[in-house]
């Protein structure tokens, strides 16, 4: 595999884009974001595609080196049209997130509407078909993913509400009444992430506890500038931040990330830690592609203890 160096910590690999709207077999409007998990030895996207109506859906992408993708041209969650959710993501639904819980694949996911945002859940045990386990969030949430067990005996999830650009923990006994929730990470002023910050990937057990890939906002005369970083949380009580990155692991410096329909952007819903260390960190990139980069998992624990990363 080759990479492409620069300046960030996180190393894009030199096909990127993996995947554009050229690669698919059906128009779209643009393509955003990608969950992404290993199943076996075949790697599972699930990503968020807007139709030339307007419309998001989520659909499979599947690969067996982790670069070359074949997207399928049905959506696997689309829009309802049977059930009561139809009210609350008429609009669509997006930003996968997928997490191996208990046996079975839960995808988390935001259902979009006139109304505003709700956090959605389904789960699947193959890819190929899913059950809609419904809303599990108040009005006005987003951005929610699962932690891959469970948590002083209960199923946890971050998530960050609309309003405050905030990350908060919250808890369930049964994955639809969601409570004990505090708040975990937050803008910093000043940095590069003071004006918003909100979960990227699925939070990933490491030797220190969790790492988690937020992403961070700036607030710029040009518009907002989408910043990836990362943070490490206690163990047992991931309320705790043990550290957090002060630099960006990676930022839109590539043409395909700062031109396209959200300029300036990248944005992860997805990465996987392989058996050898190493990190797969699938982004969206400027709301037109999905690209991939790769960093050691001790890199980014390091840049978030601010120790020395030179070796």
């Amino acid at each position: 595999m080759s990479r492409k160096r620069s300046r960030d910590l996180v190393h894009r690999w030199e096909g990127n884009p993996i995947i554009t709207i050229e690669n698919l077999s059906f128009p779209c409007a643009d393509i955003s974001t990608a969950g992404a998990i290993k199943v076996g030895s075949e790697y599972i996207l699930l990503i968020t595609i807007q139709s030339l109506e307007g419309f998001y859906s989520i659909y499979k992408a599947q690969s067996i080196d982790g670069y070359h993708f074949t997207v399928m041209d049905k959506p696997v969650l689309a829009p309802s049209t049977k059930d009561p959710s139809t009210l609350y993501d008429q609009m669509g639904v997006l930003d996968a997130r997928i997490v191996h819980l208990g046996g079975r694949y839960y995808v988390s996911y935001d259902a979009l509407s006139s109304h505003g945002y709700r956090l959605a859940l389904a789960r699947t045990t193959d890819f190929q078909t899913f059950e809609r386990l419904g809303l599990i969030s108040e009005p006005d949430m987003k951005g929610g993913v699962l932690f891959p067990r469970k948590l002083k005996g209960k199923y946890a999830r971050l998530d960050r509400p609309w309003e405050g650009g905030n990350i908060w923990i919250s808890y369930s006994e049964d994955l639809v009444y969601w409570g004990w929730s505090e708040v975990i990470l937050t803008p910093r002023g000043g940095y590069w992430d003071c004006n918003r910050v909100g979960v990227a990937a699925p939070p990933i057990r490491i030797e220190q506890g969790w790492l988690i890939i937020y992403y961070g906002v700036k607030d710029t005369s040009a518009g907002p500038l989408f910043r990836l970083g990362a943070a490490v949380l206690e163990r047992g009580n991931p309320a705790k931040v043990l550290g957090r990155t002060d630099e960006p692991i990676l930022s839109p410096r590539e043409y395909y990330e700062r031109v396209g329909d959200l300029p300036n952007l990248v944005f992860s819903c997805g990465a996987i830690l392989e058996s050898d260390g190493e990190i797969k960190l699938y982004y969206g990139a400027s709301n037109s592609c999905i690209a991939v980069g790769s960093v050691k998992v001790d890199k980014i624990v390091k840049a978030c203890m601010n120790e020395d990363n030179t070796s």
